[in-house]
């Protein structure tokens, strides 16, 4: 019978019969490579090491890695390890294509915040002290309501910086805002509730989560007032209250009590976004939603604009009526954010670099806000309240299509996205979703004056 053993040096399988002999441990070596279980490159166990896990003499090891280096398997050299040779191995996979869409030299691209500017330093020391200070039982199994360290951090940061009625038992940590949706949408419809509306318009790709968790999607239209309550005619609505998406503007007040009396009054649930609600540059931010009616509106918040979508950090606040079948959705959904992030988040909050970094960012971003509209030429029109990442351009009704001013801008290699692929119906207005935060700081001057010349090689 077929043994596998693994050495003591470095753990390594082989399929091997002791009564073959050294025949048969070259035959296994070989197979190894082939299969490629003994990568190309990769260091092979010292013969000292394997001789002595396979009970047999070392000298009998040195002879095998002998010949298959002389065959082209191994290779040996003085003084160092001996390595598999490429010339016995196959290949295990194609080789990597470039990708189709290669990233543009100017990232205009909306909803994406200056991954150079991330905290390395604040979030190792966090990291650090996240691991001196956490019990080894906390890296067993988790609870689905996320780390109890972020959940209670979260609860203060939120109170006090967005307005959010936060209770820790009601805070769920998820792994990204696509996960949070995707659940909220799932425990709503297993509550009954066959139908959700979006603001019109607004990210498609949540549009299909939701849609994917069984209830029918219809749109409400979004003016210059925010959403549009007179069309609203559904138990569940899905908002971006302080900054909506993509159109920039902010729910009116009268709007906000109006959408948290219609909530409370009708019995339905409100998904409030606050997708970059630390981002508001003319006056002091506007507060949560959720605290006109902490019993029918979600609060949702994320990580991804504020340090780095990778992060994969997204949370709710609930009604007291969803935590349980959020939590049960959470159970079958099977995915958790990485709990050392989770830890380095609370330790973050709590030391205040956190604030600090929002600060800095917020600075940078208004900045960089007003040198982009002090730079655009008057014959677009900017759309939408100083806050967020990102800048909606509408292009002259008698002027250029959307699909003429993407082609400019690709030309010229700008990220950027169209306004048209986000209406939920057809024949809408054009226009162009430029992101200011994504360029790094010493490349935003450059990716401004190239959008400067696209538009005026189509408006001109």
């Amino acid at each position: 019978m077929t043994e596998s053993w693994s050495s003591s040096g470095l753990d390594v399988h082989l399929g091997w019969q002791p009564a073959s002999g050294r025949a048969g441990l070259a035959a296994a070596i070989r197979a190894a490579i082939r299969d490629g279980r003994w990568q190309a490159g990769a260091a092979v166990p010292s013969t000292r090491s394997l001789a002595h896990d396979l009970g047999v003499a070392r000298g009998t090891v040195t002879r095998v890695y002998a010949d298959l280096a002389a065959e082209g398997y191994l290779r040996t050299a003085q003084g160092a390890p001996t390595r598999v040779a490429t010339a016995g191995s196959l290949p295990q996979s194609a080789p990597r294509q470039a990708p189709r869409d290669p990233a543009p030299r100017w990232d205009l691209r909306p909803g994406r915040p200056d991954l150079t500017a991330f905290p390395r330093q604040a979030w190792l020391t966090a990291t650090r002290r996240a691991l001196l200070r956490t019990p080894a039982s906390a890296f067993g199994y988790e609870s689905e309501l996320g780390a109890p360290e972020l959940r209670d951090s979260l609860a203060g940061y939120l109170a006090r910086a967005r307005g959010v009625v936060a209770d820790p038992a009601r805070i769920v940590v998820c792994h990204g805002f696509s996960h949070a949706i995707a659940v909220v949408s799932r425990a709503l419809f297993s509550l009954g509730t066959g139908e959700m509306a979006f603001e019109n318009p607004s990210l498609g790709i949540y549009r299909s989560i939701a849609a994917a968790q069984g209830p029918r999607i219809v749109g409400v239209d979004v003016d210059g007032d925010g959403l549009d309550l007179s069309g609203l005619d559904s138990p569940a609505v899905v908002v971006t209250p302080a900054h909506q998406y993509p159109t920039g503007v902010t729910l009116a007040p009268p709007r906000r009590a109006a959408l948290a009396r219609w909530a409370s009054d009708s019995g339905a649930y409100v998904l409030e976004d606050d997708y970059d609600g630390e981002f508001r540059f003319d006056r002091q931010q506007v507060g949560a939603l959720q605290a006109l009616a902490p019993e029918r509106v979600v609060y949702a918040g994320t990580a991804s604009k504020t340090l780095a979508p990778a992060l994969r950090l997204a949370w709710l606040v609930l009604p007291r009526s969803l935590v349980e079948p959020v939590r049960a959705a959470m159970a079958d959904s099977g995915s958790r954010p990485a709990l050392l992030n989770q830890l380095a988040l609370a330790e973050l909050i709590e030391s205040g670099a956190y604030d600090r970094h929002v600060r800095r960012s917020r600075a940078e971003y208004r900045s960089r806000r007003t040198r982009l509209l002090a730079a655009l030429p008057a014959s677009v029109r900017p759309h939408g309240i100083a806050a967020g990442l990102h800048l909606l351009l509408m292009l002259p009704p008698d002027g250029p299509s959307e699909a003429t001013a993407l082609a400019a801008c690709r030309r010229r290699s700008i990220g950027i996205e169209g306004l048209s692929g986000h209406w939920m119906t057809p024949g809408r207005p054009g226009g162009l979703i430029v992101g200011y935060a994504a360029t790094p700081a010493h490349a935003f001057t450059g990716a401004t004056q190239n959008l400067v010349e696209a538009l005026a090689e189509i408006t001109s």
